[in-house]
């Protein structure tokens, strides 16, 4: 009796953590380009950000980039690489003017035995280019998409920035859960596990807003349901996530007296 109860302690301890949130990840070399002719490298890949946990990204179905209204697919310039040693992708795209550019990817669906169900997260950044900053606020038509009532570059730390969920071009509902992680590319120790996945949920129109406590990369995750898919003639749930990065800047000190 006495291993029973403590085997089923322990299965209610686990269940009672906080779950870690997957992350499509879209990170360009730089959040601004300055000069014409300039090569951004941009890297794609699937993981847990904060925890810096990798899972292997299958090269992904679509790869595109818009600017100025253009919508221009890049997927032949992705090359292999590894994040986090893990299967992932980068590309080089020249940036030839001034101009808002938008880039985002369309995975293939990503099997997660663990939860039981299928993972699809259309994942976008936004890079500003020799001071131009139109049409960043534009949605790109993805099947899920966050789009940024606040510009989504060039952003003090400690700055709100709000956004709006889209599925299928429609305001999300009301309560839709917003998953929130930062890179923690010098894998810094957090107080506490729930600091590793921050939450919210949308408001009305699918809004909802967040201010960045520090700098660097932040990873917003608006997560919906989509039609089920088979697995081993099964019928399995499919997650379907909305993703956005974007970059906060440090404030200076002389600038936060």
């Amino acid at each position: 009796m006495r291993l029973r109860a403590l085997a089923t302690a322990a299965a209610i301890a686990l269940t009672a953590l906080p779950a870690y949130a997957h992350f499509g990840v879209l990170m360009p070399g730089s959040e601004l380009v300055n000069r014409p002719k300039t090569p951004l490298e941009l890297t794609l890949a699937f993981c847990h950000p904060v925890e810096q946990n990798g899972m292997n990204l299958a090269k992904p179905e679509a790869f595109d980039v818009w600017q100025n209204g253009k919508k221009t697919s890049i997927l032949n310039t992705l090359k292999e690489t590894q994040v986090l040693k893990h299967e992932a992708w980068k590309s080089t795209f020249t940036v030839t003017r001034p101009g808002t550019y938008s880039f985002a990817f369309t995975p293939k669906p990503y099997w997660e035995p663990a939860e039981d169900k299928f993972i699809v997260h259309y994942t976008k950044v936004v890079v500003g280019a020799m001071g131009d900053e139109e049409g960043w606020e534009k949605p790109l038509g993805l099947p899920a998409e966050i789009v940024p009532l606040t510009r989504p570059f060039a952003n003090w730390s400690g700055a709100e920035f709000r956004g709006r969920v889209l599925f299928d071009g429609k305001p999300a509902p009301e309560g839709t859960p917003i998953e929130i992680e930062f890179w923690n590319g010098s894998k810094a120790k957090l107080p506490n596990d729930y600091l590793i996945t921050l939450q919210a949920v949308t408001g009305a129109n699918g809004e909802f807003a967040f201010t960045a406590p520090f700098a660097g990369w932040w990873g917003f995750a608006a997560l919906g349901d989509a039609p089920k898919m088979a697995k081993d003639g099964k019928m399995k749930d499919v997650e379907r996530g909305a993703v956005l990065w974007t970059h906060f800047t440090r404030v200076p000190s002389q600038l936060a007296k």
